[in-house]
């Protein structure tokens, strides 16, 4: 049993206690008095009940999130969902792949100002920052404080305005600036809710981090360092893609092995669905084996991807020294 259920439990004993108790009562009491007793045990049980918790989705959206919490580009469950928009709502295929920031600031904050430039520098610098700014003003007063700028913000996010911001503001408590940040994986990495220059720098580096450690994908190989002789031993190369990323079907895949003539391969050459996908991981591999001696081995994975931004090439080698020996 959760917190809320436990307390949704104790009030209703409370009033259940309060009414028996005022029942019980009645019975001694004038009929003048029985009145305005009935009237004064119903407006506690009223307020007894009215002050129980609906759950714990009541809270959702009505604070600013945590460090750890996910948090969608439309927000969370309790954000307004019907925004005014100087542009189109956030996109979640231009978002894909890249740290969002999503901006708080008001027209009428000083540091809000100040703070605009670098959140402009963010996004220009990057194309790897998707800024969703909610502006707590009017159409005119937002365009002051846009981010975005018309065209040289296609794709890189988008502002919002109005009573339904202002209503936001109001109930999360926020004045301006705050910046909260989250990762490629949508989950929250920073709550900025400073304006003094060593908190900005902070966020400001914080995004910087997020941005460098993105990847398209990463590659891991695996060979042998000692074999013996006539013994099988395998030649690998994986490549595991960023899970908002997806292998093309048009770009062809090849895995290519180069090997001295005294090793003896199930293959040199692997092609398209010769070349293994399982869930994210593209994986060439062949099996090989020779007689004692030193070795060196080279091999190659290029394949194809699909991003948000369009098609993406990728080219992976490795290379083995090792011996085969009794």
């Amino acid at each position: 049993m959760n917190r809320g259920q436990i307390l949704t439990v104790r009030a209703t004993h409370e009033t259940l206690r309060l009414a028996t108790g005022a029942v019980s009562l009645l019975r001694y009491l004038p009929p003048m008095n029985r009145l305005v007793l009935s009237v004064v045990a119903l407006g506690s049980m009223i307020a007894t009940a009215g002050a129980q918790p609906v759950g714990d989705k009541q809270a959702l959206g009505t604070s600013l999130p945590a460090v750890g919490e996910t948090l969608a580009v439309n927000g969370a469950p309790g954000w307004p969902q019907k925004l005014d928009w100087l542009y189109d709502i956030p996109s979640f295929k231009d978002a894909t792949g890249k740290v969002v920031i999503h901006w708080f600031c008001a027209p009428k904050v000083a540091a809000c100002v100040d703070d605009l430039a670098r959140v402009v520098t963010m996004k220009e610098n990057s194309n790897r920052v998707y800024v969703i700014a909610y502006i707590n003003g009017n159409k005119a007063q937002t365009k002051k404080l846009d981010p975005i700028r018309e065209s040289e913000g296609v794709g890189r996010g988008t502002v919002a305005f109005g009573r339904h911001v202002a209503s936001l503001f109001k109930t999360m408590k926020i004045v301006g600036p705050v910046s909260i940040v989250v990762d490629v994986e949508g989950k929250v990495a920073l709550v900025s809710t400073g304006s003094s220059p060593p908190e900005l720098d902070a966020r400001d580096a914080k995004v910087a981090a997020l941005t460098a450690a993105i990847k398209e994908y990463t590659m891991t190989s695996d060979g042998p360092k000692v074999v013996k002789p006539s013994e099988k031993f395998t030649l690998k190369i994986s490549v595991k893609l960023a899970t908002w990323l997806k292998y093309s079907t048009k770009t062809p895949r090849e895995f290519k092995v180069t090997v001295p003539k005294d090793l003896t391969c199930d293959a040199t050459t692997l092609k398209g669905d010769q070349v293994k996908i399982t869930d994210q991981t593209l994986t060439g591999a062949v099996t090989c084996s020779g007689p004692k001696g030193s070795y060196e081995a080279r091999a190659n994975l290029s394949f194809g991807y699909d991003a948000a931004g369009g098609a993406g090439l990728g080219t992976e080698s490795a290379s083995w020294k090792f011996e085969i020996k009794p």
